[in-house]
Formats: structure tokens, C-alpha cells, sequence
């Protein structure tokens, strides 16, 4: 429970201060139970309520006349909730939720930015004496990609652990590069378990020593210090790689190929396996047959030969599609029963039992774009590694994406959230409200943030960022 968040929620609706401090004293209480005695819950939720009303509003309360400070320290409102927009949910709202993330960032000097829709950012990595010219094509690339663990694994920190590495080793391989480092960051609030932490690390390492990629460093925090309550935990994996060439997503051309290996999902599935009560389906995503494929790809040079790598995680191969359609101003084309073909036997079981669409949720699977005269060496590459594999599509002249069931052509476009993968989610539906008016809204704050930052940046005398 946010505390802090529930006082300044209870000041702006004119509740009294007495009120405010009994009902958070009794919610402290109830959380926290034998492990704090009443008069030190009702001290705490005094201190609260203080830096509460301290911190609230500060451009109505008139306590400094320099607007330059106010305006940075007041924060920028859109009206739109994050569960609204269905950002994290891996659809409609969340894509564009990245697409301005993207613009807030603008032009960058970098090989790959956030512009491109790819889920790592590549830098040019230049050797001593070397020039910085755009025309200097010479050096390694080093790849940087950072992915959050499962919010719904928080009771299950190794898993939470295992499957947040392996995801952000999959982000650099996709990019063409060896995986050379992993980095963590845990949060845990105020009333976790410290072993939540343990747990999770080994989780990690359990990835980092199959692959033989090092944990190097991290850090350890509580969520929101002493005004956060509860057993919550959240976190991240980033990992770092180097790359002699470099593939993204808008590398797909007219005639290429469309392959995917076998997938069995990893934390969404997982997600789902544990809320539906089905926990051997769990063991059928603690595999790393993606890395195995990537890495065997990379050791055989196939990276130049091939125009896109990719992972299906992004609401699925819905939302993957679009994406890389939409930055390679293409038409891709996909056929059901491929795909359905490659999905892990009782992964696909499980989903159907659950009405759960297989195409709208992150199946782990690697899908790669190339020319069709490289794709069965591909196919072998892989194979070597004992990993499925199948042409599943092509990319064709037009935009978005299309798919074939039962021979007939359908539009191929992701739902507004990813398919509803665990009984919540079925409550909450997969449509959104209206979101035209939404990404008014939205576009209106992304203006505002862009100012504050323009004028920060011109008051620190903003330099371009180098590669």
C-alpha cells in the first residue's frame, strides 16, 4: 500500500487531518500487524501526513516565487491512468506509450535508439585514436538492453529472476551481439521477506551460469522507503553485448522470408500456468533453447546473412508484427498453422483450455526475417542446436500485417491489450475506452514534458550525446 499516496489522495479530497491519521494508522495495522505497536503506526502516519501536505500541490501553495523551480518540481498530468491506456499490458496503449518515449528522447547519435521499436539500444564502440566522424564506420557495436520481471511473479522470485535474464539475454542476441554481462535491480517493499531477494538472484544466476554470461553488479532497494507497505517485489535484468554487425527491425525487405523456432513462453506463460493452477506447464518454459539458437547463429556468421531478428514477446506475434511492419514500411504475411505448429504442446493445451488467443501473448519464440536464399542455411544453424524451426510467412510490398487461416486472408493487428492471460485479466477485458481522446490527452503531457526538459537542458548548457 502506497501511504504516502493514500494521504495525499485523502488531503486533495478536503478530508481532516484526524481522519487521515486514524484510517492510515488502522491500514498500517493491518498490514504490519504484531510488528508495530499502535502509538508508533499513529507517529508514523503523523510524519507521513506532514511531508504530505510539504510536498502536495506545490504550485498552488504559493512557497517560492521562482516559476523555473516550480514548474520542475511540479509533476505533469495527463488524466489518463496507466491501466487505461494498457501501458505494460503489450497493445495498443503501450505501443504508443514507447513510440513517445521515443520522441521525448528525439534524434540520438546512436546506431539504434528508441525511434527504431527494438527493445536494446546499440552504440558505436570506437578504438583509441580513433575519430568520431559520422563517417567513421570502423569498431565494434555494443548493444545495452534493460527488461522488468513479471509484475504477477512477485510471490515467485526465482521464476521472477530466471525469466527476466533470459529475456534481457534475448534482446541483445536478437540484435546480432554476445551477451557479455548482466547487471539486476531489485525492489522489495517495506514488509517482503529479505530471502524474496536471495531467491531471485538465483534465479538470475541460474540463466547467467547455464549461459555463461556473469551477474556483475546491481542494486537492493525497498519500493517507496518507509511510505510503501506490504510484501510486493519488483525489479530488472539489463544485460550489455558486442556485436561486430548489428541487425534491428527495420531491416526487413520485399521477398524475404519469415521463420520462427519452437516456443514454449516464458514469464507471461508462466503467469498464466500458476494462476490457472496448472503448474506443470511451468516447467515447460524453464529451457534455453532461444539462447542456444541465437548464440550458434552468431558463431556461424549467419548475422550478416539475415535483415531482422526478433523475439515474440510483445503482445505476442501480433503486436511483433506490426511493429516491424510499421518500421520497415512492409507487409507481412503469416500463416496460422505454421505457427500454431511451433508452439510447445502443452503450452498450446493449456491456452486453448483457457480460451487465452496463442497469438496475443508472448510465446518466446525467435523469429527471423531474410532473404529466401539463406533460409535453409539458417534452418540448419539452428537445427544443429536440436531447435525447431520453420518458415511461417514472407514480407510482401504494402503496410501492417496479415495472416492466413484456413486459406483465407485476415488483418493481422493487436488487440488493445494482450490476450487476457489470467483470471484478473479476464475481468479486465482486453478493449480499452476511448482512445483517441486518450492519446490527446497523452500528447498534450508528452509536450509538456519535452518543455520542462528543453528548458533543464538549456539552463545546463545541453551538449549533442556522442557515440
Amino acid at each position: 500500500m502506497d501511504l504516502e499516496g493514500f494521504a495525499k489522495r485523502k488531503l486533495r479530497e478536503g478530508a481532516g487531518e484526524e481522519e487521515i491519521i486514524a484510517e492510515m494508522c488502522s491500514r498500517i495495522i493491518e498490514i504490519k500487524r504484531i510488528r508495530i505497536r499502535k502509538e508508533d503506526a499513529e507517529a508514523l502516519s503523523k510524519a507521513i501526513l506532514e511531508e504530505a501536505k510539504r510536498t502536495i500541490d506545490l504550485k498552488d501553495k504559493g512557497k517560492s516565487k521562482d516559476e523555473f523551480l516550480i514548474g520542475l518540481l511540479t509533476e505533469i498530468k495527463s488524466g489518463v491512468r496507466m491501466g487505461e491506456f494498457g501501458v505494460g499490458s503489450r497493445g495498443l496503449g503501450d505501443f504508443y506509450a514507447h513510440e513517445k518515449i521515443g520522441e521525448i528522447i528525439g534524434a540520438t547519435s546512436a546506431v539504434v535508439d528508441s525511434s527504431s521499436l527494438s527493445d536494446s539500444g546499440v552504440v558505436r564502440f570506437l578504438s583509441e585514436g580513433k575519430s568520431k566522424g559520422a563517417g567513421n564506420n570502423k569498431g565494434k557495436f555494443v548493444v545495452v538492453t534493460v527488461d522488468g520481471m513479471h509484475s504477477r511473479l512477485s510471490d515467485f522470485p526465482f521464476l521472477a529472476g530466471f525469466h527476466v535474464a533470459r529475456a534481457a539475454l534475448r534482446d541483445v542476441y536478437v540484435m546480432g551481439a554476445a551477451p557479455i554481462a548482466l547487471l539486476s535491480d531489485i525492489h522489495v517493499a517495506d514488509d517482503g521477506d529479505v530471502a524474496k531477494i536471495f531467491d531471485h538472484i538465483a534465479g538470475i544466476s541460474a540463466v547467467s551460469d547455464a549461459t555463461g554470461v556473469p551477474l556483475v553488479t546491481g542494486s537492493t532497494l525497498r519500493i517507496g522507503g518507509d511510505v510503501v507497505i506490504g510484501e510486493r517485489m519488483t525489479g530488472c535484468v539489463g544485460a550489455v553485448g558486442v556485436a561486430e554487425a548489428v541487425v534491428s527491425r527495420g531491416g526487413a525487405k520485399e521477398g524475404d522470408v519469415i521463420l520462427m523456432t519452437e516456443g514454449a513462453g516464458g514469464g507471461t506463460i508462466s503467469t498464466a500456468a500458476l494462476y490457472y493452477g496448472e503448474y506443470e506447464v511451468v516447467k515447460e518454459t524453464l529451457n534455453i533453447k532461444f539462447l542456444d539458437a541465437c548464440n550458434t547463429i552468431i558463431e556461424e556468421d549467419m548475422v550478416r546473412k539475415v535483415h531482422v531478428m526478433t523475439d515474440v514477446t510483445n503482445g505476442g506475434i501480433r503486436g511483433d508484427a506490426n511493429e516491424i511492419a510499421k518500421v520497415a514500411a512492409l507487409k507481412l504475411v503469416f500463416y496460422e498453422e505454421r505457427i500454431r505448429s511451433l508452439v510447445n504442446e502443452h503450452v498450446l493445451e493449456m491456452l486453448e483450455r483457457h480460451g487465452i488467443d496463442y497469438l496475443g501473448v508472448s510465446l518466446d519464440a525467435l523469429l527471423i526475417i531474410c532473404p529466401e536464399a539463406v533460409a535453409e542455411d539458417v534452418k540448419k544453424v539452428v537445427r544443429s542446436e536440436g531447435v525447431r524451426i520453420e518458415e511461417i510467412g514472407n514480407v510482401e510490398e504494402g503496410r501492417g500485417a496479415e495472416i492466413i487461416v484456413d486459406g483465407e486472408k485476415k488483418e493481422f493487428v493487436p488487440k488493445f491489450r494482450e490476450s487476457a492471460y489470467t483470471p484478473v485479466k479476464k475481468v479486465v477485458g482486453e478493449s480499452g475506452g476511448d482512445f483517441e481522446e486518450m492519446k490527446r490527452k497523452v500528447d498534450n503531457a508528452i509536450r509538456e514534458a519535452i518543455y520542462k526538459r528543453d528548458r533543464v537542458k538549456e539552463m545546463l548548457g545541453g551538449k549533442e550525446t556522442c557515440s
